[in-house]
């Protein structure tokens, strides 16, 4: 990497998020409505490679179109999929980044009593219930509200 684009990377990380929205309008020609200082440094970064050393090849950018359409990737569940379940089309189910596989058996401790909560496809199973986070599972077994992942020991505290 050329040393000038190292130095405009390393002035960028100096930069506070003022300073970068101003220099993401300059780079890609419209402002944005992003304030996440990591998020914009790291855009404005690949930016500037990619003016420099151009972007992916047209047989990249055709690959990556091909594995797109080849899978069912979706944020939501299609509308009524739920609806054998009893749930109407607005529930969603906080499952997904950072849980284990479904069919995990997950366990803790609490007061002297063993807490198992199973991972489900479309919820986790305690007490014979199904809820729809786990942070609702947490708020079960304690009476308080807790971040279920950290309840469960699935995530740092402070992180």
């Amino acid at each position: 990497m050329g040393e000038t684009i190292i130095r405009q990377i390393q002035q960028l990380r100096a930069m506070t998020v003022n300073q970068l929205r101003g220099k993401y309008e300059e780079t890609f020609g419209e402002p944005t409505t992003a304030r996440n200082k990591d998020y914009l440094w790291k855009k404005i970064a690949w930016r500037i490679q990619e003016l420099e050393y151009g972007g992916l090849s047209e047989r990249a950018k055709k690959r990556a179109g091909e594995i797109a359409n080849e899978y069912d990737i979706r944020v939501r569940p299609p509308r009524g999929a739920f609806r054998e379940f009893g749930r109407d089309d607005q529930t969603t189910v906080k499952t997904g980044a950072g849980l284990p596989v479904t069919g995990t058996l997950l366990t803790r401790e609490y007061k002297g009593r063993k807490i198992e909560v199973e991972i489900l496809e479309d919820g986790f199973r305690y007490g014979g219930q199904v809820f729809r986070s786990l942070s609702a599972v947490a708020r079960e077994v304690t009476g308080t509200h807790w971040n279920g992942r950290l309840f469960f020991g699935l995530k740092e505290q402070g992180k």
